[in-house]
């Protein structure tokens, strides 16, 4: 079963496909582009559509998602934990 997707292996971030993952169960994501998947746990509960890191993220760092730039990290972000507004803001404004 696929818990998350990823568009390339370079990307930051995943974004999770369903319903009900909570913090402690193993997942398992699929990287569209080199069409391989990995696993790992999830750090904290995450709702569906929401991203999730897939590599650590530092304070500062550029987040990546589908190969775009979504954003600065203003927070540390472990893999596997959840990834969204909280710690993640725009740089627009």
């Amino acid at each position: 079963m696929i818990h998350f997707v990823v568009h390339d292996e370079h990307d930051s971030v995943g974004v999770v496909v369903v319903e009900g993952v909570k913090a402690g169960d193993e997942l398992t994501g699929w990287i569209m582009d080199q069409d391989k998947t990995i696993k790992f746990k999830a750090a904290n509960d995450i709702p569906i559509g929401h991203k999730l890191a897939i590599k650590p993220i530092r304070k500062g760092d550029t987040v990546i998602k589908y190969g775009v730039d979504i954003g600065r990290a203003v927070a540390d972000i472990g893999v596997g934990e959840h990834a969204h507004v909280h710690n993640i803001k725009t740089k627009r404004w």
